[in-house]
């Protein structure tokens, strides 16, 4: 069966999930429809741990060259994380993250930069708004309610991702599911629903595809990440814009591991996502700019 065939029965199989539309993504002063116009979330990392070493920020004055450099390209936001999150790398503590992560954010948010903070913690989280973040990237929590009214508190938007367990780096080897989206739906709605209540003023969700989980091979991953990226439309009829950090999947394209985040910017595309979390924004940009020229009516 060809892919056009594979995506057309996806489709009609979940054909009352097309239509949804989801509600603008607060970026700092901004409200963007994302079907409009895509977020494109760039990324700084201030571990060295990071597997992505293009991304890497040695000093402080190195991780604002790299936001303006990436806001240049297109991005609406930068990530900034203090801690990788593959499940091999050493934890970070805590108040070492804060040293190096205050002064960036407070350099780049003075810099006229949107920012995003990569964190699980509550005293990150509360460190990174207090210096300015206008985005909270929760890639793990155990404690949501705090997380919730810190974020309400300071009018941050919240992206909120899938994982099982407190963090990327704390899974618990489960397999992935076959088709988990179910289990998204039922987790996400909930976690959507307490932080309405508490007060945050605007959502994305993440369905954690760049989070390690057990998988039998790297082609077995890259086949899961991509199949998700193209059923992530399921999502949305939660209302909330869909986020992705775009695979990499070095296995797959080796020595031109750079050009795969722009191949699945498309999948991601096709699966109606809003938010597009990479290292290669300027790559991502240039491709999701084609794939609006696109016209397939005929």
């Amino acid at each position: 069966m060809s892919l056009l065939a594979r995506l057309a029965r996806l489709a009609e199989q979940h054909a009352d999930d097309l239509g949804h539309e989801v509600r603008p993504l607060q970026i700092g002063a901004r409200q963007i429809d994302t079907d409009r116009e895509p977020v494109l979330m760039g990324v700084v990392n201030l571990s060295r741990d990071s597997a992505y070493r293009e991304s890497i920020a040695v000093s402080a004055e190195s991780a604002l060259r790299k936001a303006r450099v990436q806001v240049a390209q297109g991005a609406h936001v930068v990530d900034l994380g203090a801690e990788s999150s593959r499940p091999s790398a050493s934890g970070v503590d805590p108040e070492v993250q804060l040293r190096s992560l205050r002064p960036v954010v407070e350099a780049v948010v003075a810099d006229g930069i949107a920012v995003s903070v990569e964190c699980y913690d509550t005293g990150v989280a509360r460190a990174g708004l207090e210096s300015g973040a206008s985005v909270l990237n929760l890639t793990g929590s155990g404690d949501d309610d705090t997380m919730f009214s810190l974020a309400a508190e300071h009018g941050a938007s919240l992206v909120l991702c899938h994982i099982q367990g407190t963090h990327a780096r704390d899974l618990d080897g489960t397999d992935v599911a076959d088709d988990p989206f179910d289990a998204m739906l039922d987790a996400f709605g909930r976690r959507l629903e307490r932080a309405t209540e508490l007060g945050v003023p605007s959502l994305a969700i993440d369905p954690g595809i760049g989070f390690g989980f057990r998988m039998h091979d790297p082609a077995s991953r890259a086949r899961y990440q991509a199949t998700t990226l193209v059923n992530s439309f399921r999502l949305r009829r939660l209302g909330v814009p869909i986020c992705h950090a775009l695979p990499h999947a070095f296995d797959v394209f080796e020595d031109q591991f750079r050009t795969a985040e722009g191949f699945f910017a498309v999948l991601a595309h096709l699966g109606g996502t809003g938010v597009y979390r990479t290292h290669e924004v300027a790559h991502v940009r240039a491709v999701l700019e084609a794939v609006s020229l696109v016209d397939l009516e005929g």
